[in-house]
Parts: structure tokens; C-alpha cells; sequence
């Protein structure tokens, strides 16, 4: 991953641009230097995408993608233990790839959110997601008390861009929907990059909704004097390595469309304007972009003359709408499982959108030849469920149904007090791998701490999802003090963002805390294991749990395909 950084440092090669890409915009982009006959890097980044058969009669969501595995097989090398952080989750697996760097080098080494522990030893929530420059993306609602960088390094500054040896090469870099390259929060990110009474700030905060459309999810960094932002806004990075001066960025689909398209709205791969659930043309609500709209806007930035461009494309196993699954959003079915009618159907309309992104590309001249293709996924989400019916679908010909299918959710804080009689105040990051911060942040060796962790350890669950009748099983698969946290690259720069200790669960758990510690709200033990009170199933919310089934999930794929494939299989 520290390769793909440095990559473009090397001046080897010229960019050329085929197809409809203008003259004027080819000259002024001659000067992007990339090494081994490169000239365009299209990096790809999925959302819980998978390379290996959850179920065994079911194809992986790569063979039903035939489209994109058969171009990456057919001259690529496709790597199946690409390891990614703990704990495994979208912010901190894009972020470790952007910066070849675990979360402990660039200070978020917890995804999709954290805490941070205030003066007084009460904690706020933080988000994982902000631009690169902001400062904590405290949650709304909360008075910031940690004023650190968001992305803090190990110098107590901001952790150096990835678009940086790009454009110190003479190369635009666009992003669509990737990690902290663009607008992620507002109106934080406005007021960091445009001003606190700026128009963009001020749009965000007195029209949130437009807003979103108008700026989160799309930015183009530029090189210097490149005409792409001749009208757009200081890129600035004030602790940059070596400085980073006279650079401009385009920030959002207001200010990045009309550059790249300015005949009108950018259109996904079927010619849809890509737009907001109102119909505004611009970012789609949430970070959930279909591939066809994802890809739809990449080719449209590499037709535009920008030759590298990052684009993050969401997992197919929550269900994106009629459009594409066929199920309504009102259906109970918000997440499918294996082989599940939806789930195939969203496959189907992802490997069309490859089939239709692979032809475009070449139309224009941009091919495995002159272009390295780097794609990967963020996580390899544990699927919760129990067998399908029948027994023997394979998804394709037989659909599969799950009759268990969801997380086992639990209140940590009920089952403190109600089977340990242990009523410490703490707060989690809800996940089935529960970051503790308990009140006060005593130290490790504090019998507060001690006694939390040794109950954790003990604690049992039933899992309905194991067998018609559940299990009784342990909840905790290992545990993390500060000093393990730090083998494992979770502690930052800023100590205020670091737990008392982390739970490991189950995978199949969902463990959360919400302070509401009354002994008389559940029984005591026995009430536990076989009524489950603290422990229930969540059907339908997520059928995907969140990695910490360490030895899987910890591990999906990552390919390249292009001219550097070749350069790396030549002899020393």
C-alpha cells in the first residue's frame, strides 16, 4: 500500500487521452508524470464485497460480477490476504489504503466512529468520516473539547494527503464517495474549507439537504495551473510535508460538474442523471452509491482529462431500492442474505454497470495497457443467519430464504448491573467489537477497569442464530488493554481518543450501552440464558456483522490489473 502512494512520484511517462477527451485539456495535462507506462489510476474501493462463498452452493459476490473478476484474472494479480485494520470497518480500511498506514499513524484507528474522553472524564462521540483537514468531527449536539486534527499523525499534525504525489506530478485527482478526500460532515467540512459565513457554509446550515447534494461526496485536487480549477479553492494543507502552495481543489458536485461536464448533470452508465432522492442533480443522500453511479461519474472525470480518480462503491447486501433489487424500501427486507432474489438481482445490476464501465473506458482509449486498476474491498462482513431454504438453493437457479437472519443485540449496561451487579458508568462505540470509555478514564490498573474487563470475560450469551433452540455461548472471543490496543495499531497521538480496553465478541452479537443500569428492569442469570432479556435478535437489520470474526473478516481481497502487473513479475 506504501507503493500505490509513491507511485506517482516517478517521472517515466506521459499521459494521453483518447477518445472525447479535448486537445486543450490533453496539453494541459501533458505534464502528469506516472511511472511504467501508466498514464491514467482508477482506484475502486467496495463496501463488504465478497471473494470467497459465504454460503457453499451460493457464488461469491465476485463470480456473480463476471464482468469485473474475468478483467481482473485475465492480466491482473488479485491478492486474497490483503489485511486490513482492527476493528475492521469502511472509514479505517479506506483511510489505511489511501495512506498505506494503520489508524495509530493518521488518528482515527477506529471506524465508522469513536469517542474521545473530555477534561472532566465524561466522553463525546466523534465521527470517522470528516475531511482530511478538519479538526475533530465531534457530534452534533455535543460542545467539542478535544481541538486535536482530525487526521493527527505522529508530529501532532495533519497526516500528509494521498492526492499530494499526484499533483505534485502534474496530475488532477477526483474522488467520488472515498473516505475523507471530500466532504464527508457538514457543515464542519464547509466551514474548515470555505469559511464559517461563507455561502457554502451558510447553505449548510440553513439547507442541510441541499447542501449534501451540492458538496459532500465529490472533489477534484488539482495541479498547479491546471485550467480543471482555475476557478476553484485553495487546497490548502498547512502542515504538509515540504509545503504545499499554489494548489486549488474543487469541492462538491456544484463546483466539480461544471468542469467535467459542462454540457449538463453528470449521468450514471445508463444515462440517469445522477441526483438526490428529490431529484437535484448532484451527490446521491447518503454515502451509498450504486456502481453504475459511481462508475458513471469516474469515466466523466477521466473523459474530462483527470487521470487519477479514486471512486468507493456501496455492498450489495443491504437492499438499494426497486431499482435495483426489486424490493420496495418499505420491505422488512433491509438486508439480504446469500442467494437471496434482491441480493442476486443487485449483483446482476453491479455486473452490468462493469461490462458497460470496462467498454466505455476502452472507447476512449483508457485500457489495462496504459491504466494500472486498483480495486479492493473495506471489510468482509461475517454473515449472520441461520441455514437457508431449501437447503440446496444456489441463489441463481433456486432463490435461498433465511428464516434466522440479524445481529443478537445486547445492552452492555443492563448486563452489567443485572448479572454482575456492577454498576460503573462507562460508554461503548457500539459494534461486536465495544470500545470501553469508562467515566472518569481510570488507569488500566485501576480496579474499576480490572473488574469490567474480567466480568466482560466472563460473560455468556444465548444465540438464537446457532440452532433451533439458540446456544449459550462465550461473548468474549479476546479482550484489549491499552497496551494490546498499541500492538494492534489502535493508538493515536491524541491519548483522549483511546479506550479503556476493547471487547472482542462474538460475531454474531451487536453490543451496545445506554447507561440504563435499573436492577429491577431485567431479572438476574438464569433469566439471561434462557429468556434472553439482554440479548435479542434483530431480524432483518443486519444480516452482516461486523468483522470481528478475525481470522475471516480481517482478510478480504485486493487486485491490480494494468502495466504494472507486468513490470512486477520481471526478473530480478
Amino acid at each position: 500500500m506504501k507503493w500505490m502512494v509513491s507511485l506517482a512520484g516517478a517521472a517515466l511517462a506521459t499521459v494521453a487521452f483518447g477518445g472525447p477527451a479535448a486537445a486543450a485539456v490533453e496539453e494541459a495535462h501533458s505534464k502528469c508524470r506516472l511511472a511504467n507506462g501508466i498514464n491514467h489510476i482508477v482506484y475502486l474501493q467496495f463496501d463488504n464485497v465478497h471473494l470467497r462463498r459465504d454460503v457453499p452452493n451460493v457464488p461469491s459476490d465476485l463470480e456473480q460480477m463476471p464482468n469485473l473478476l474475468h478483467f481482473l484474472e485475465s492480466d491482473g494479480t488479485l491478492f486474497t490476504n490483503h489485511h486490513t485494520p482492527l476493528i475492521s470497518h469502511t472509514a479505517v480500511d479506506i483511510l489505511t489504503s489511501l495512506t498505506g498506514v494503520y489508524g495509530d499513524k493518521f488518528g482515527v484507528p477506529i471506524g465508522n466512529s469513536l469517542r474521545y474522553f473530555n477534561p472532566d472524564g465524561t466522553t463525546n462521540g466523534m465521527s470517522s468520516f470528516a475531511y482530511w483537514t478538519d479538526p475533530v468531527a465531534t457530534f452534533s449536539g455535543q460542545t467539542p473539547t478535544d481541538f486535536t486534527p482530525q487526521m493527527i499523525d505522529q508530529r501532532g499534525k495533519i497526516h500528509p494527503a494521498p492526492w499530494v504525489p499526484f499533483t505534485r506530478a502534474g496530475c488532477d485527482v477526483g474522488a467520488f464517495s472515498v473516505a475523507n478526500i471530500e466532504f464527508e460532515t457538514l457543515p464542519l467540512d464547509a466551514i474548515t474549507v470555505f469559511g464559517a459565513n461563507s455561502p457554502e457554509a451558510l447553505e449548510a446550515q440553513n439547507n442541510p439537504a441541499l447542501a449534501q447534494t451540492d458538496f459532500l461526496g465529490i472533489a477534484v485536487h488539482c495541479a498547479q495551473k491546471s485550467p480543471l480549477c482555475a476557478s476553484g479553492k485553495a487546497d490548502l494543507l498547512p502542515d504538509e510535508p515540504g509545503g504545499y502552495k499554489g494548489f486549488k481543489a474543487l469541492f462538491g458536485n456544484k463546483y466539480v460538474q461544471p468542469s467535467i461536464s459542462p454540457k449538463g448533470p453528470v449521468t450514471d452508465l445508463d444515462g440517469n442523471v445522477i441526483a438526490d432522492s428529490n431529484g437535484h442533480p448532484g451527490f446521491p443522500n447518503g454515502f451509498s452509491p450504486s456502481a453504475s453511479q459511481t462508475l458513471g461519474y469516474l469515466a466523466t472525470m477521466l473523459e474530462a482529462g483527470v487521470p487519477v480518480v479514486y471512486g468507493y462503491i456501496a455492498d450489495a447486501h443491504d437492499n438499494r431500492g426497486p431499482a435495483l433489487s426489486g424490493v420496495p424500501f418499505a420491505s422488512p427486507e433491509k438486508t439480504f442474505g446469500p442467494g437471496e432474489a434482491g441480493y442476486v438481482k443487485q449483483l446482476q445490476a453491479y455486473d452490468k454497470a462493469f461490462g458497460q464501465f470496462f467498454a466505455r473506458l476502452a472507447k476512449d482509449g483508457i485500457s489495462k495497457s496504459n491504466t494500472l486498476f486498483v480495486v479492493t474491498a473495506d471489510e468482509n462482513d461475517h454473515f449472520i443467519g441461520g441455514p437457508p431454504s431449501p437447503t440446496n438453493c444456489d441463489g441463481v437457479t433456486t432463490p435461498c430464504t433465511y428464516p434466522k437472519k440479524g445481529e443478537i443485540a445486547a445492552d452492555l449496561s443492563k448486563v452489567y448491573a443485572t448479572e454482575f451487579d456492577d454498576v460503573t458508568p462507562f460508554t461503548v462505540h457500539s459494534d461486536d467489537a465495544p470500545t470501553f470509555y469508562i467515566t472518569g478514564n481510570p488507569s488500566q490498573t485501576d480496579p474499576k477497569t480490572r473488574r469490567l474487563e474480567q466480568e466482560a470475560a466472563g460473560m455468556l450469551g444465548f444465540d438464537i442464530v446457532q440452532g433451533s433452540n439458540g446456544a449459550v455461548n462465550q461473548v468474549a472471543q479476546a479482550l484489549a488493554d491499552q497496551a494490546e490496543q498499541a500492538l494492534l495499531h489502535m493508538v493515536s497521538r491524541d491519548p483522549a481518543r483511546t479506550p479503556n480496553f476493547i471487547l472482542f465478541a462474538n460475531p454474531d452479537y451487536f453490543l451496545s450501552a445506554t447507561a440504563d443500569t435499573d436492577l429491577h428492569a431485567v431479572n438476574r442469570c438464569s433469566e439471561l440464558l434462557h429468556r434472553k432479556p439482554g440479548f435479542r435478535l434483530e431480524p432483518r437489520r443486519f444480516s452482516g456483522g461486523h468483522h470481528e470474526d478475525m481470522a475471516r473478516d480481517g482478510r478480504p481481497w485486493r487486485a491490480l490489473a494494468g502495466p504494472v502487473r507486468q513490470h512486477l513479475q520481471r526478473p530480478h
